[in-house]
């Protein structure tokens, strides 16, 4: 824009410029941008370190079985100087426990294959080849150990060796480590499909995706879940063809997603993620010059109140409770205001109307934001950031598969490693 077309403007359309250029940036407070973008608070600003006054202690639970034990007892009195006798009364006064790992170090078992000639028939006979002579020299932990640390931890191959190398004393090549993930691939793959299965067939569905680089090129990483399995799947793609294939033409009851157009149309009904339309709430609020957003604000609150407690509820109530939101909702977006960013506001959660409140007709079953999803692709972004992605999408797609196998046993309470372990072993 010149000179030229901001003489051609109205006062009113100025001053709307001169205000929309002053709103400040939107942060994750305010919309759904990650906190990591947000500015840090000058040191006078932000908060002291250290525990909060009154904070209550938390002392470290002593071991339930301990691998050895040491007793010490007085060996003269304090008072007089008597030495005590080894079967003097004792009396138990505190409990302390010493916790050290042991050296760790590769475990190696070396093979020796024999051939014996018959002293009959002079025939030379060999001894079968032991599996370890056609194929890996590694055991299944190290695979385990290895595959944990490169999917949970975020190590890159090359600090995922440096890593064998320093504190194991082993020496493990980057493409002995791309080996093991190929090798295990097959196994996890089983699991994923039976995760797959649980999905296609959950009545209740919420996805959300995240971008990553997978070959040098953008792509994503979608999570799909239910009350009983999760699925990663990497894609080139962001479009609603992912989520196609992916339930394979299974319709659940509920789909829970953002308001992203490819996450739409994929359930019965649709329950939108509310925490981002608060978020919107949030901005709106803070940079707006009209009390609608405050008024959408508080309905919000109501509507977050009644999702905690709404398995306490009988169903006559939670009908009653329901009616009343929706009337309130109608008479929000049928205000009439002046502010673009409440209008703006406005029209999305009018554009949601049908979404908002669907968590009331399936109580204890439909979530009222999609955090789960967001929680659940978290430890992704992570590991996006340390590695910068995957070279070649088998990569890509074996490691969804391991995360898919153990997030989906995590929902029992499962240890990571101890699954991985299990699956190999």
């Amino acid at each position: 824009m010149d000179r030229g077309d901001l003489q051609r403007l109205s006062k009113d359309e100025l001053i709307e410029l001169v205000l929309r250029m002053q709103r400040p940036d939107k942060t994750s407070r305010t919309s759904s941008k990650p906190p990591s973008t947000d500015k840090k608070e000058k040191r006078e600003n932000s908060r002291p370190g250290g525990a909060k006054l009154g904070h209550e202690p938390h002392n470290r639970r002593l071991a339930d079985d301990p691998d050895e034990f040491r007793d010490h007892v007085p060996g003269v009195c304090e008072q007089c100087g008597g030495v005590f006798a080894s079967d003097a009364l004792r009396e138990l006064i505190g409990e302390y426990d010493e916790i050290e790992i042991p050296p760790v170090k590769p475990f190696v078992i070396r093979h020796h294959r024999f051939a014996c000639r018959c002293a009959h028939c002079g025939v030379e006979t060999k001894a079968p080849a032991p599996a370890v002579a056609t194929t890996t020299p590694f055991g299944p932990r190290i695979h385990a150990l290895a595959i944990y640390l490169k999917g949970f931890q975020a190590l890159s191959y090359e600090r995922l060796g440096g890593l064998f190398r320093d504190a194991f004393g082993l020496i493990v090549s980057e493409g002995a480590l791309m080996n093991m993930f190929i090798r295990s691939h097959p196994r996890f793959e089983i699991e994923a499909e039976k995760a797959k299965a649980i999905v296609r067939a959950a009545q209740v569905v919420a996805s959300d995706e995240t971008g990553v680089r997978i070959e040098g090129t953008n792509s994503y990483h979608w999570v799909f879940h239910c009350k009983d399995a999760v699925v990663h799947q990497p894609d080139y793609s962001r479009a609603a063809r992912v989520v196609d294939e992916m339930m394979e033409g299974h319709v659940p009851a509920v789909w829970i997603s953002d308001r992203y157009a490819a996450q739409q149309k994929h359930g019965e009904r649709h329950q939108t993620c509310l925490a981002h339309l608060a978020r919107d709430t949030a901005f709106a609020l803070e940079h707006g010059s009209d009390d609608l957003p405050f008024r959408f604000k508080l309905w919000l609150g109501r509507v977050f109140d009644l999702a905690r407690a709404v398995a306490n509820f009988a169903a006559s109530t939670l009908a009653r409770k329901k009616r009343e939101l929706e009337k309130q909702l109608a008479a929000l977006l049928a205000a009439t205001t002046h502010c673009e960013l409440a209008r703006k506001l406005q029209a999305k959660i009018g554009r949601a109307r049908d979404q908002l409140l669907i968590f009331c007709d399936y109580p204890g079953q439909v979530d009222v934001t999609n955090n789960t999803s967001e929680r659940k692709l978290r430890p992704c972004v992570i590991q996006r950031k340390v590695t910068n992605g995957y070279r070649a999408m088998w990569a890509a797609k074996a490691e969804a598969d391991v995360r898919t196998t153990v997030d989906t046993a995590r929902l029992q309470g499962a240890n990571p490693f101890a699954v991985i372990v299990g699956i190999l072993a």
